[in-house]
């Protein structure tokens, strides 16, 4: 029978009570006889202190929060707004845009378009009953908007709306082979309706494509064809599909190939985008396969701009030395944060905009600008440190498929989170993930402020604002800017604090916190949008559903767009809204009380959109524009508004050099030939 012998005694943890206090210790006078013999012994005393902070510590959280709310009831409450009109859709509405006097609808069944000042509608497009997920509106005058709608297949479709009728154009990323297909990820059209881009992506890889669209032709097109303007009627689209669906049942194979789609196209009959370019993400940096510095410097264009780093003489061997060393050094470091080795892949995202001309994006002489269509595109893509930039007045290749390089590369110290363009284009903000921000002055070539969040926040998104020192529309115009205008940019964090940032001509720039990180999390921000219609002016969108408008120069909220009693806000964590600042109103869908959780809300064959005309409220009280400063003479101006002013008029006088080149240039040559002429004939004397 076997025994298990403990080795060693089992030794008596030493009495852990000499350290309490004793009775005659404590600091405590008994107010009550009876209570001396009621004290407890130990270590229930303990507990019982213990248990007495945890109430003291609710307690004084408790009287925090009614302290708070006290104070938020003397605050002045905003305003709040009803609804001006409404009107319901057939289906679940996705996305909305506005384009002229066109309220465009993206369903869970097609696409819808109304009136702006009646809200009826007037056209309806559900020919495949595909569900559209985002939709993007321009303006092409003469009665002709461009679309581009966003299917949940990722498909992207290109529609003409003329005279109240949509014409489809085509699919952009329509291909035969299904298993080749790509899904798009973001759909983007430039200023103008002269450009399109579309983000894709497949099983492995992501690209970018740029498209130009004929938007002359198709103007020129749809008045001289009126049978093709009119396009197919929606009963007609609607038979039509139904006629392919009863074939499919029947088992009709023919009849399943030949889609509607295909009929819109042949019917439509408008000019068809060209494909201008395909970006593609960089590639992660290896090391060198070049033999000599010879070879390297053999792949270098010309020299005058930054490279994304590829042409470098740096073998593995020696990186992989290097991160050895690094490892070896900063072992304790690396493993307290428990970082693990992960291998660098292919970004598979990428934010990007339309520029229009500058001085940061140069085109040759040879190539014609424009001053209001866009010249350039700017990329960044997921964890990559460089911007860059793109021309698009390149002549079009055969290949396209081929790697563009950028024409410029504009490196940062961190990874570039988020971008922004402000609305004349001249302004582009870059937030990297150290939470540095940067505003660049694209017209003049130089950053106009850098600024960072001291806390550790990580930014979500960046928004200019519009100032009420530039409020004018001269401001668009090329040299007509203020004396010293204010630039704004509306910072929102991941924690839901979001901060303004001004960035003036002449002086520091500054950074206040809007609001701080709510500590109720149904108060959380979900969007912050900018109304460009007032100076100053910000949307909030809330998870609980509210939707204020703030006052970024007093940050107060001074209105509140309330749905009726029996409606909410439909999914307040990503809102179905848009800002129309042409028209001043806001439309915002909502769903009824009762649709409250997904099943019911993802069965509701309605949705209402609420219509808040900016008009018919005081906003214009809340967000007075500021009276225009008078100009000053040069002797009462500082400095450095003197340089600015100098530097300004010098940079027009300079604006008409790039067109006089080429005659300098015939004239330098010219010189040379005679004085080469000239020179031979002295030769020809001397040898006579």
């Amino acid at each position: 029978m076997a025994v298990y012998i403990r080795k060693h005694a089992l030794e008596i943890p030493p009495p852990s009570e000499k350290d309490w206090l004793k009775d005659d210790e404590e600091d405590f006078f008994l107010q009550d006889p009876d209570q001396k013999h009621d004290a407890l012994p130990q270590p229930f005393r303990m507990i019982n202190k213990l248990v007495m902070l945890v109430f003291e510590n609710a307690m004084e959280i408790i009287e925090r929060r009614e302290m708070l709310q006290d104070a938020q009831k003397l605050k002045v409450q905003p305003t709040k707004c009803f609804p001006t009109a409404e009107f319901q859709v057939t289906g679940r509405a996705n996305c909305l845009a506005v384009s002229g006097k066109y309220i465009f609808v993206g369903l869970s069944v097609g696409l819808s378009a109304f009136k702006v000042f009646d809200c009826k509608e007037v056209c309806a497009w559900d020919a495949v009953k595909t569900e559209i997920c985002a939709i993007h509106a321009l303006d092409l005058g003469n009665e002709c908007h461009v679309l581009l709608a966003v299917d949940e297949m990722g498909l992207v479709w290109l529609f003409c709306f003329h005279k109240e009728s949509f014409l489809l154009v085509k699919i952009l990323n329509e291909v035969e082979d299904i298993s080749k297909r790509s899904t798009c990820v973001e759909a983007v059209l430039s200023p103008g309706g002269d450009y399109a881009g579309v983000l894709l992506q497949d099983r492995t890889k992501a690209w970018l494509e740029i498209y130009r669209l004929p938007k002359d032709s198709w103007l020129k097109e749809v008045e001289e064809s009126p049978g093709a303007a009119a396009g197919l009627p929606c009963r007609e689209k609607r038979s039509s599909w139904t006629s392919v669906k009863s074939l499919e049942l029947h088992g009709d194979c023919s009849a399943e190939m030949e889609s509607p789609v295909s009929a819109n196209k042949a019917d439509a009959k408008l000019s068809l985008p060209v494909l201008l370019m395909k970006v593609k993400p960089p590639k992660p940096i290896t090391g060198s396969s070049f033999k000599s510095p010879l070879d390297a410097l053999k792949k270098v264009d010309d020299g005058s701009v930054l490279g994304l780093g590829y042409n470098h003489l740096i073998k593995d061997s020696q990186w992989e030395q290097q991160e050895a060393i690094f490892r070896s050094t900063y072992r304790e470091y690396l493993e307290a944060e428990g970082e693990r080795e992960s291998k660098e892949e292919i970004p598979r995202h990428a934010t990007f905009h339309f520029l229009l001309p500058s001085w940061i994006l140069q085109a040759g002489p040879e190539m014609k600008v424009q001053p209001d269509v866009p010249a350039g595109i700017s990329v960044h893509w997921d964890g990559s440190h460089n911007l860059c930039l793109y021309l698009l007045n390149h002549p079009l290749k055969e290949n396209v498929d081929s790697d563009l390089k950028p024409d410029v590369v504009w490196p940062c110290a961190a990874p570039i989170a988020c971008s922004a363009i402000s609305s004349c284009s001249r302004y582009l903000a870059l937030a990297c993930e150290d939470a540095t921000i940067t505003i660049w002055d694209k017209r003049l070539g130089y950053p106009l402020s850098v600024t960072a969040i001291l806390e550790e926040r990580l930014i979500r998104s960046i928004h200019f604002l519009r100032s009420s020192a530039a409020a004018s529309h001269e401001t668009l115009c090329l040299g007509t800017d203020p004396a010293c205008p204010i630039v704004q940019l509306l910072v929102l964090c991941t924690d839901s604090s979001f901060y303004l940032v001004k960035a003036p001509r002449a002086g520091k720039p500054s950074i206040t916190l809007l609001a701080d990180r709510p500590e109720d999390p149904n108060l959380a921000v979900s969007m912050v949008v900018p109304v460009l219609a007032f100076p100053s002016a910000a949307l909030v969108f809330s998870w609980d559903g509210t939707v204020s408008l703030m006052n970024t120069a007093t940050s107060q909220i001074v209105y509140c767009f309330s749905a009726p009693p029996s409606h909410a806000v439909a999914s307040p964590w990503q809102p179905v809204f848009i800002v129309d600042s042409l028209n001043w109103c806001l439309l915002l869908r909502g769903d009824k009380q009762q649709q409250a959780d997904a099943l019911a809300e993802s069965r509701a064959s309605h949705s209402t959109i609420f219509l808040f005309d900016f008009n018919s409220y005081s906003l214009e009280e809340a967000f007075p524009k500021e009276p225009d400063l008078p100009l000053k003479s040069l002797q009462n101006l500082p400095w450095i508004e003197r340089c600015n002013n100098f530097l300004r008029d010098r940079q027009q006088s300079l604006l008409g050099l790039r067109e006089q080149l080429p005659e300098y240039w015939s004239r330098l040559q010219a010189q040379a030939a005679a004085m080469d002429k000239e020179r031979q004939n002295v030769k020809g004397q001397k040898k006579s």
